[in-house]
C-alpha cells in the first residue's frame, strides 16, 4: 500500500500546541509531534467509533488489552499478559503516579540528561530530589555516540534513591541501548534496589532497518519485578491528542501500588483514543513501516544539511523522529534556539530545558518540502563561518 507523506495539512485551522506556539511566520520543529495526516485504519476507527454518537465513560476492551499483547509478541518476542496491563491518559502523568505511589517524600529520582524536560520537574512536582547524572557524549564516549556514565551514576547515587526514571529508546539524542549497556543497567538497578519507570513511547520507531527494540523487562528479565514498562501509539502513530497509554507491570504488587496511586489523579479514558490505539495496533504496521522509510530519508537530509554547518555536530539518531543537534561552537550565543528562532524563523526545542544548554532538538517529522524549507532557513544562518 502507498500512503501520503508528502500532503501539507493546514494545523493552525485548529487549536494547536506545535504551530502556535510561534509567530505566523516561524516555521515549528519543536515538541514530539509529527505533521503527517494518521493512517487510514486509524481515521476508518475513529468514524465507526463517531458514528455511535454516545461518548460516556469507557473502559479498555478485552480487545484492546489482546492487541497490546499481540503486538508485544509480534514486534518484541515479549509475552506480556493482559492482567498486567494499566491503561492511562497519557505517559508524563504515569511518571508523576510512578514517583507518588513508589516513594516517599524527600526520596530521590534518579534520571539522565539530556532528557524529555518533565523528567526533569517529577522530583519537584511530588515533593522528592531529582538527581540528574549527565551521558557521556558523543566526543568523549569509545563509540563516538551518547552512552551512560555509569562512573557518574555510582557517584550520584545515594540511599535515599529509590527511583530510576529511564528512556529506552532515548529522547532526544534517538540513541538505542545494546544488550550490554542495559545489562549492566541492570547491575546498578540491583545494587541499590531501585525500581525502573521505562518510558519506551518511541520503540516502535528504530530507523535501522531489520533492528528490533528491547524492551528492558524482555532485555533482563531479572528487572521485570521491579520495572513499569509504559507504552503507546502515540508518537509512532501521531494520535497523542486521543490521550493513551498504558503501564506494563508484570510484578503483581507494584501493579497493585501503582494502581492504588492512579485512583483519583487519572481521569476516565479517552473513547476515541482507546479506538485508535486498537486500531494502530492491529492495522496499522503497513502505515508504520511506510513511515519509517520516510523518516530514514529526513535524517539522511538533515545530515547532508549539518555537514555544511561549522561548529554543529549531531550523533544520528538510531531511533525517533528527532534530532539533538549541539550548537555550542556554532557561534550563537547563549542560547543556539533563541538566536535560531529570531534570525532563521525556526522553532526548534531548547537544549537546556533537556539539561544540555547549547544544544537544540529538531523535529523531522514532517513532509520533505516543509522540512527542506526549514532546513534552509537554518542554512541561511548556519553555513555562515562562526564569527
Amino acid at each position: 500500500m502507498e500512503f501520503d507523506f508528502t500532503t501539507e495539512l493546514d494545523r493552525r485551522q485548529y487549536p494547536s500546541t506545535k504551530w502556535q506556539r510561534f509567530d505566523e511566520d516561524t516555521l515549528p520543529m519543536w515538541v514530539a509531534d509529527m505533521d503527517f495526516a494518521v493512517a487510514p485504519a486509524i481515521q476508518q476507527a475513529l468514524s465507526a467509533r463517531v458514528g455511535h454518537a454516545i461518548f460516556g465513560y469507557a473502559n479498555p476492551s478485552a480487545s484492546l488489552k489482546e492487541a497490546l499483547c499481540d503486538w508485544s509478541r509480534d514486534h518484541y518476542d515479549w509475552h506480556i499478559d493482559a492482567a498486567w496491563q494499566i491503561w492511562l491518559p497519557g505517559v508524563v502523568p504515569a511518571l508523576h503516579v510512578a514517583s507518588l505511589s513508589l516513594t516517599e517524600p524527600g526520596d530521590e529520582v534518579m534520571t539522565l540528561t539530556p532528557i524529555y524536560p518533565p523528567f526533569l520537574q517529577v522530583g519537584e512536582l511530588t515533593g522528592r530530589v531529582t538527581r540528574a547524572v549527565p551521558m557521556r557524549p558523543p566526543e568523549e564516549s569509545e563509540g563516538g555516540r551518547w552512552e551512560i556514565d555509569f562512573d557518574a551514576l555510582e557517584r550520584a547515587v545515594t540511599p535515599r534513591a529509590r527511583l530510576l526514571l529511564w528512556c529506552h529508546p532515548h529522547n532526544p539524542t534517538g540513541r538505542v541501548f545494546e544488550q550490554q549497556e542495559l545489562e549492566r543497567l541492570a547491575d546498578f538497578v540491583e545494587r541499590h534496589d531501585l525500581i525502573v519507570c521505562s518510558d519506551e513511547l518511541h520503540c516502535d520507531l528504530i530507523l535501522e532497518s531489520g533492528r528490533r527494540h528491547q524492551p528492558l523487562a524482555r532485555a533482563v528479565p531479572r528487572l521485570s519485578a521491579r520495572t513499569i514498562t509504559l507504552w503507546a501509539a502515540s508518537k509512532t502513530f501521531n494520535v497523542a491528542g486521543l490521550a493513551v497509554a498504558c503501564a506494563v507491570i508484570e510484578e503483581p504488587r507494584l501493579r497493585a501500588r501503582f494502581a492504588r496511586g492512579c485512583i483519583g489523579l487519572m481521569p476516565s479514558h479517552n473513547v476515541l483514543g482507546l479506538a485508535a490505539t486498537e486500531a494502530a495496533y492491529r492495522h496499522g504496521e503497513p502505515w508504520r513501516q511506510a513511515l519509517l522509510a520516510q523518516l530514514r530519508e529526513n535524517v539522511s537530509m538533515l545530515e547532508a544539511f549539518v555537514a555544511r554547518w561549522p561548529g554543529v555536530g549531531m550523533s544520528r539518531p538510531e531511533a525517533t523522529f528527532l534530532a539533538w543537534l549541539d550548537c555550542r561552537a556554532a557561534g550563537l550565543g547563549e542560547s543556539p534556539q533563541r538566536a535560531l528562532l529570531e534570525r532563521a524563523k525556526v522553532g526548534l526545542s531548547d537544549g537546556a530545558d533537556f539539561g544540555w544548554p547549547g544544544f537544540v532538538r529538531i523535529n523531522l517529522g514532517t513532509q520533505p518540502r516543509r522540512l527542506e524549507e526549514g532546513l534552509n532557513r537554518l542554512d541561511s544562518v548556519l553555513a555562515a563561518v562562526p564569527e
